[in-house]
């Protein structure tokens, strides 16, 4: 079942970001990665329409090129296409949390400890500056008791780190499959009713995961990254509408 999965979203992967022609690569390549970092970060509604003519103007693009990329956004799991009702934010869900949250332990479980058993030095310096820069933005928030106005930044840096923890499991697959489940995992997490997904317990969190990485006590690693992501499962987040 894991590896069906597996392949399935490499599918997808080819499909977003292989040989598809555009008129200006560029430009489109540009509002695709604006647009989807938009959307993982909280910047619309969960559930909100997408409107191309809206979002035509706000890119100084045509109506033709939004609807193209807001398809390539849909096969990434970030836009809900239905015929008729057009594109729009995914709902909110525990149980897409919940799978979502149970796919990225499975993922960065394996990778990390992968990661663990094959990386180096080089490694290991990548993880640490990729959490000292994290940790400097969890301190001022926590300090300040704000999110909103780091929230961008730290979303940026938290990715930075989670991604770091597989750099060097020696599958470019399970790199991309795990990118494409995180950003979907912190879509359906970040905004503003949840704190744009922020917990205190995260700065504990990530400094455990990275002393067990650079320990290379793999067991103890895949257990910090459970409990680090165990919140998300159903069974213990009350945050959310249930469905």
């Amino acid at each position: 079942m894991y590896y069906l999965i597996i392949l399935y979203l490499y599918s997808v992967k080819q499909y977003l970001f292989g040989k598809r022609a555009m008129s200006d690569p560029t430009v489109e390549f540009d509002v695709f990665s604006n647009l989807r970092d938009r959307l993982i970060a909280g910047a619309f509604e969960h559930g909100a329409k997408l409107r191309a003519e809206v979002l035509r103007v706000e890119y100084d693009c045509s109506a033709s090129n939004i609807r193209e990329i807001l398809f390539r956004l849909s096969m990434a799991g970030l836009v809900d296409f239905q015929e008729q009702r057009g594109f729009r934010v995914p709902v909110q869900s525990k149980t897409r949390r919940h799978e979502l949250a149970e796919m990225r332990i499975l993922l960065e479980a394996e990778g990390l400890e992968r990661s663990i058993n094959n990386g180096g030095v080089e490694w290991e310096a990548r993880l640490t500056g990729a959490h000292h820069k994290l940790s400097h933005i969890e301190s001022r928030i926590s300090s300040t008791g704000e999110v909103e106005p780091l929230a961008a930044l730290w979303s940026v840096a938290e990715k930075e780190f989670h991604q770091t923890l597989l750099a060097a499991c020696g599958s470019t697959l399970m790199q991309t499959t795990h990118g494409l489940i995180y950003d979907q995992f912190r879509q359906q997490v970040v905004n503003a009713k949840t704190n744009y997904g922020y917990y205190s317990d995260n700065i504990v969190d990530h400094k455990a995961i990275l002393d067990a990485a650079l320990d290379r006590n793999a067991p103890l690693a895949r257990q910090k990254v459970h409990e680090h992501l165990a919140r998300n499962l159903r069974e213990n987040h009350a945050d959310i509408d249930t469905k």
